[in-house]
């Protein structure tokens, strides 16, 4: 009889810590049963990278220096075969439901011990999706149009905000970075107005400072729509 060895899974990491990053890599190259052909810091680099197109599995965290990965995950599914496991250090069940709703396969949390990410990696890789019970309870409430508490929770905070409070959130979002005079200037008020609605803004929204706003802007897709 001949026998057939089955061939080790490719994978392409993704991640911007080196640190992380190195450690992934030693450890997807110490398994026989895995093959590690590429990595890659940030989403364009992943984008632009030949070897991720060969990848059977890519796994890649949800914070790329600030930027959300799962907005790449639909160009990045249609471009190439491989499935998506994210490996994240974010606890966030709502983070880790966009992801799986944008197509990932399966979410392990960084703090989960090393097999636990090679056994992922296996499962995602034969098929089957890899995420917790809390998780797939809230997505099949999605599915069957029933909105999670959570996701209700954060609806009932967005709809708490007022069109100016809605404004200055684009303006924070377009001016990414900017000082308040800047963002104060483009909105037509004072540095104190801006402060007095970003305090109100943060309040609701339960967030701290322009950075984390810009993020919960981003993820949630708040202020994009307003001229």
């Amino acid at each position: 009889m001949v026998e057939t060895t089955e061939r080790p899974i490719r994978v392409f990491l993704v991640d911007d810590h080196r640190s992380t990053l190195w450690g992934l890599e030693r450890l997807i190259g110490a398994t026989e049963r895995m093959n590690l052909i590429g990595s890659a810091t940030s989403v364009t680099e992943l984008l632009s990278s030949q070897a991720s197109r060969e990848a059977d599995v890519i796994v890649v965290d949800l914070d790329l220096g600030g930027c959300d990965s799962t907005e790449s995950f639909a160009e990045l599914l249609h471009s190439r075969d491989a499935k998506v496991l994210v490996l994240t250090g974010a606890r966030d069940l709502d983070a880790h439901r966009r992801a799986v709703l944008a197509g990932a396969r399966g979410v392990v949390r960084k703090e989960e011990p090393v097999d636990v990410l090679l056994r992922a990696i296996e499962r995602v890789h034969a098929g089957d999706v890899w995420v917790n019970r809390a998780l797939i309870g809230d997505i099949m409430d999605m599915l069957t149009g029933n909105k999670p508490k959570a996701a209700a929770a954060e609806d009932s905070r967005i709809a708490s905000l007022t069109p100016k409070e809605l404004e200055v959130i684009a303006a924070v979002v377009q001016h990414k970075g900017a000082k308040s005079l800047v963002v104060a200037d483009d909105l037509g008020i004072s540095e104190h107005t801006l402060r007095n609605h970003l305090t109100a803004i943060y309040h609701k929204l339960e967030v701290h400072g322009r950075l984390e706003l810009y993020v919960y802007a981003k993820e949630h897709g708040i202020g994009a729509t307003v001229a």
